[in-house]
């Protein structure tokens, strides 16, 4: 049991920090009118798991601030992602 939670906080930590620094390299990207990451690929890298760093990446690149699917999906995800693993906790101790 102990692997299996280093392994999904190991693997939650390296999504956060890869999805912080893709908001950060679209950002870049934006700023020289670049190719762009896929808004859909961003949202995605939030729901597998990268919400937090989404969060970061959105607060501290000042990225994607105006866009409500944005603003509002992005600590949606966040909320569902807590409520599912609230949830898996409670069953695992009940």
């Amino acid at each position: 049991m102990r692997y299996l939670l280093y392994s999904v906080l190991i693997y939650l930590a390296a999504i956060n920090i890869v999805t912080f620094f893709l908001y950060g390299i679209d950002k870049w990207k934006a700023k020289r009118s670049k190719w762009r990451i896929d808004e859909a690929t961003l949202l995605w890298w939030a729901v597998f798991g990268g919400s937090i760093g989404a969060l970061l990446g959105m607060k501290v690149w000042h990225h994607k601030t105006l866009h409500r699917k944005f603003t509002w999906g992005v600590p949606a995800i966040l909320i569902a992602q807590i409520a599912t693993v609230g949830a898996i906790m409670y069953y695992i101790v009940k």
